[in-house]
């Protein structure tokens, strides 16, 4: 498996964490954000996560920013991409059950590591169901 990641300057010690996280598994990281709490751009570190998705090159990505909704509202302009906002391991389970999200969006701060880790795991590890789901997430795009 392989996962991109990136983040603004509210995520650089989340980041660090998951990507220890996926490496102690085996998995294949490609890092896109930023590691200083220098103020940036998080759409300049969205994109290339996003497009790496829609094309096939990773299997899922994870983006960190403040509140995840810029990372989110960025990502979900790629048609190929199901990004989902997530502050609670519920919230991830669903995500991937019923709508196949791709990108998992953390907002920094609203959620403590242990919390995005045990995310993460979730994201990792739960299958979308299909089934009536299927014909809901096909009608997502609209290109």
């Amino acid at each position: 498996m392989k996962i991109a990641i990136g983040n603004d300057h509210a995520g650089p010690d989340y980041k660090f964490a998951i990507v220890e996280l996926l490496k102690s598994k085996g998995i294949e990281v490609e890092n896109h954000g930023t590691d200083t709490l220098d103020s940036v751009d998080y759409p300049d570190f969205v994109h290339p996560v996003a497009k790496a998705v829609a094309n096939g090159s990773v299997d899922r990505g994870i983006l960190i920013c403040g509140s995840a909704n810029g990372v989110a509202m960025t990502a979900n302009k790629y048609a190929e991409v199901r990004a989902g906002i997530c502050w609670t391991n519920e919230i991830v389970e669903l995500i991937r059950l019923h709508n196949d999200a791709n990108i998992l969006c953390i907002p920094a701060r609203f959620t403590a590591i242990p919390q995005a880790l045990k995310m993460v795991e979730t994201f990792l590890n739960t299958q979308f169901e299909g089934g009536r789901h299927q014909n809901r997430v096909d009608k997502i795009a609209c290109s």
